[in-house]
């Protein structure tokens, strides 16, 4: 029977095409476009990166399109990172939040320019809150290639913020060939405001690197519960929620302690709590941290106490600081 199959199998191969499996070993030309990236920090833009390195692992070619950044712009025109990563910085400046303003053809120019430059195949655009990522899968499409978009959030329906960009979701991306989500929740609410074919939707689990978030027994402060918070501090985050559960919790517990990594336009909020209940000696701002000192940060956490909170607004299933924290065998509670 073993070698029946085995003749079988030969003979299966013998007549299958070989050109059907061309785009799978060919090397290909990947362009990732986001408005989220490096030095901005986040998940979106660590997420990006990490996956230019695994793909140029891979043997394919890689390159990033985000706009400028910078005190004055410095940060434009091509930069190169690890392994040959390519970077363009288009000389777009953001409109709100470091994103650039929708405009639907004013980026159709520089986009087309650098596609066809590059000679892309794939073109992989990154979270609804882009504009970039939006309008250059539209331009992107309309020029022959294969596109890609991963959805990293969750949004409402009921707000004008989200009506519009639920608008502008089903506007520019009907024409995607595909699309990824990090949970089967997410995934749901993606083609409910885009109004997409489920079919074309797949669920790929966010990942982290297990290694990267072992305990430090060293950084162990045995006589204080210490709280690690590490978030973007906007509204979506639950900086508001964070601001208003720190008073009444270290009134009740007198060894209680807060360290915060992160920064936004809610930092304020949290100033303004510690100057209210004179807070400075329990609760530490650490303002945005490099990825390199998260982890040395977060140890103290994942060693000294036993409760991770987790106060986003738009709660995911499958958030990645509860990958982390489930990996350090802690009690979650969101």
């Amino acid at each position: 029977p073993y070698l029946t199959r085995c003749m079988l199998l030969f003979q299966l191969r013998m007549q299958v095409d070989p050109s059907s499996f061309a785009l799978e070993t060919r090397r290909l030309t990947i362009s990732l476009i986001c408005d989220c990236f490096y030095p901005n920090a986040g998940g979106v833009e660590n997420h990006i990166y990490q996956l230019a390195q695994c793909l140029l692992l891979r043997g394919h070619r890689v390159l990033i399109v985000t706009h400028a950044y910078g005190e004055g712009w410095q940060r434009q025109g091509v930069r190169y990172m690890a392994r040959g990563l390519k970077v363009y910085y288009i000389p777009y400046r953001p409109f709100y939040n470091q994103s650039v303003f929708i405009t639907v053809f004013g980026l159709l120019p520089v986009i087309r320019d650098i596609l066809v430059r590059e000679n892309v195949d794939v073109v992989h655009g990154h979270s609804a809150f882009s504009p970039l990522a939006l309008e250059s899968l539209m331009h992107s499409k309309a020029l022959g290639l294969r596109t890609i978009f991963t959805d990293h959030s969750l949004f409402g329906f009921a707000d004008l913020s989200s009506v519009l960009a639920n608008k502008a979701l089903f506007l520019f991306l009907n024409v995607v060939d595909n699309f990824i989500c990090v949970s089967n929740v997410a995934k749901e609410n993606t083609v409910l405001r885009g109004g997409m074919n489920p079919d074309r939707v797949f669920v790929i689990p966010n990942a982290i690197d297990s290694l990267a978030f072992r305990p430090d027994p060293s950084a162990r402060d045995p006589d204080n519960i210490t709280i690690v918070v590490i978030s973007r501090l906007v509204y979506r985050k639950g900086a508001d929620l964070l601001g208003a559960i720190i008073p009444p919790l270290c009134a009740t517990f007198a060894n209680l302690k807060f360290i915060i990594g992160g920064d936004g336009p809610k930092r304020l909020v949290l100033e303004e709590m510690l100057e209210s209940y004179d807070l400075h000696s329990r609760v530490q701002l650490l303002g945005s941290l490099p990825h390199h000192k998260v982890r040395d940060v977060s140890s103290r956490f994942a060693v000294s106490q036993t409760v991770f909170i987790y106060t986003d607004i738009l709660f995911r299933w499958f958030a990645l600081p509860m990958s982390q924290v489930a990996f350090s065998s802690r009690r979650l509670y969101a």
